[in-house]
This record gives C-alpha cells, structure tokens and sequence, in this order.
C-alpha cells in the first residue's frame, strides 16, 4: 500500500510540472503572438509620405511599398530603392497584399478599391493632414491657411471604398497654425506629426480599432484638388488679409496673378503693410512707395497690399523698384486688371 502511495505521487508530481510547463509554453506563445508587430504594405507618393515610411522603418517592422512609378522624382520609390525595400508598381494586386497584415496609406493619391481593402486581415488605414472632418480631399494644409484656421493637425483613419476620408477616426493630433505661416513650413510639421501618430497607432492598433469613432458627416468641409483660378486675383472680391492668407497657402506651389497691359502678371512677394496709405484706393489701382520699395495695391473692403517683387509674362522676375521704372511710367496706367480690358484709375 505504501509502495502503491509513493508511485502514485511520484507520477501526478511529474504530471504537474508538465501541465505547469505546458500551459506557461503556451502562455509564452500567446503573448508572443499577440505582440507581434503586422506586415505592413504602404502606400505614398511624395514629401509628405516619406517621413511616415522612414518612421515606420525604424520601427524594424517588415514594410513593403506600393507607389506610382509615372515621376522620375517620386521620392518614396528612390527610398525604398534605395534601402532595399520590396517595391510594387501601382495598381497591385490581391496576391501582392495577401502576403501583409496592414495597409497604410499617406499621401498616395488614388482611390483603394474594396476588394484591396478586404485583402488585408486588419484592414487599410490612412493618415490625412487635417482634423477630419474638417477639409476631406487633396488639399487640407492649403485650405486651413486659406481661410486662416488657427489649428489644424493629422487623422488616422480607416479606408472604407469609394469615398475619400470618411472611414471612422482611430486617432487625431492637433497643431496650431502660426499667424503668417507659409505652407511649405505648416507641410513638413504635420508631416513629421503624421508619421508619430501612425507608429503611435500601430503600435495600438488592436485598441484603436475597437475603439474606432464614427466621423460627424453634417459638419465635413471639403479640399477639393487645387485649380488654377484658386491663384486669380479679383481685386473688387479678395481683401488683403485673403490675398495674404492665400499667398502664404499656395507658396511653393502656385503664385497669385493679375493682369497688367494684357498680359498676367505672377505676384510673388506679397504681405501686409504695417502702416497703410492715408489715401483710399479703389480696387487694383496700386503706387510705387519708394521708401518701402513696393507697391502698394487698394483691394476689396477698403484694404491695401503690400508687394515687393512680381513677374511680367515673358520676363524674369523684377522688383517693384524695376517695375516702377520700366513700365507704369511709360505708360502711366496705375491698375491691375482682373480681365484683358486694361483701366486707369
């Protein structure tokens, strides 16, 4: 009987340090499994998407990348070229994203079809530069200094198909727009945000997505892409806080224009004069200050501009001393146009 008793023990003591290395195995796995970083496929385009891949990459995740191959200068193909990265031509297909767990999307441009969407197992996710759903569409950073927001910041988002920027929000950052920011500069900062918040959500994205909040569609505004009135002056129109504001939101990328003696004119130095002309003046009609060495040019609501150097068609660019010397004093005409019929004031 004690025989019987003492290999009785002997065996459920080892059956317990096996089930107790077992389970602790199996925990070990679970977390393991758990932890692991996705296989992530993204997809960018330009400057903006860049610092999100960089990002990513340091992250050591296992990253391919989808771009367009149509520009020479795409700068996220010539990174992930650079650093060995598998690299697809856009469009892709099912098979090319079945291998990945996530898709990302920054600054890419074309629109996802469903069937890509479903292909990865934790869905698409998308970083917008804009707090969705405030300016949905190619051109949010343009947008908020244009109508002179005083914060704007970064989404993450879901992908849904058909419709761009609309999936429910994962993540929001905001970021303040600086008075007379310029959108190169309010570009890189939200960029390099972009690029935190989407490692941040990542890193979360099992909470993030359970956690996932439906965007407010009655109060969406819309960055439609960038069209080549947006740059026209009207001078009966605009006020000089708007040319100013749009000046600064389409630098880098486009500049104001206006007519001069039928041909356009580009307005490429432009601000707000600390100390306006006692005088009014009606709409387009401007004088050359020689002690500011600019024009000054009456706009909309009673308001002047300030510009200090343009560009004729058919010539370099000149300041408003070269202006003032080379043409309105021949001609004596003192007013931009807003069309081919040239007035004096």
């Amino acid at each position: 009987m004690l025989h019987f008793s003492l290999l009785f023990n002997f065996f459920f003591r080892r059956k317990r340090k096996l089930l107790q290395h077992v389970c602790t195995n199996s925990m070990r796995c679970y977390a393991i499994k758990q932890s692991t970083a996705p296989k992530v496929l993204f997809f960018g385009t330009d400057n903006f998407s860049l610092p999100s891949l960089q990002m990513l990459q340091k992250q050591n995740l296992e990253i391919g990348v989808v771009t367009s191959f149509k520009s020479p200068a795409n700068c996220v193909r010539s990174y992930a070229e650079h650093q060995r990265l598998p690299l697809y031509r856009w469009p892709v297909t099912v098979e090319q994203c079945l291998t990945y767990d996530l898709g990302v999307v920054v600054s890419f441009g074309h629109m996802i079809p469903s069937y890509l969407i479903s292909a990865f197992p934790s869905g698409m996710i998308n970083a917008h530069a804009s707090l969705l759903p405030r300016w949905r569409g190619a051109a949010p950073i343009i947008y908020a200094i244009m109508e002179g927001d005083t914060k704007t910041g970064v989404s993450i988002m879901q992908i849904h198909p058909h419709h761009f920027d609309v999936g429910p929000l994962l993540a929001q950052r905001e970021f303040s727009i600086k008075p007379d920011v310029y959108m190169p500069e309010l570009h890189t900062a939200l960029s390099h945000l972009g690029a935190d918040l989407l490692v941040d959500t990542i890193k979360n994205l099992s909470e993030k997505l359970l956690n996932a909040q439906p965007q407010d569609d009655k109060i969406a505004t819309y960055a439609p892409k960038i069209s080549p009135h947006i740059a026209e002056i009207i001078w009966s129109k605009h006020s000089a806080t708007e040319l100013y504001a749009r000046h600064r939101a389409l630098y880098g990328f486009k500049s104001l224009t206006t007519r001069f003696l039928d041909k356009q004119v580009q307005v490429l130095d432009v601000k707000l004069p600390e100390r306006p002309l006692c005088l009014s003046m009606e709409p387009g009609c401007f004088s050359y200050q020689r002690i500011r060495k600019a024009l000054i040019i009456g706009c909309a609501k009673d308001s002047q501009l300030e510009v200090s150097r343009i560009r004729m068609e058919g010539k370099r660019p000149m300041s408003a001393q070269d202006f003032s010397n080379g043409f309105f004093k021949r001609t004596h005409m003192l007013q931009f146009t807003e069309n081919k019929k040239v007035a004096c004031c």
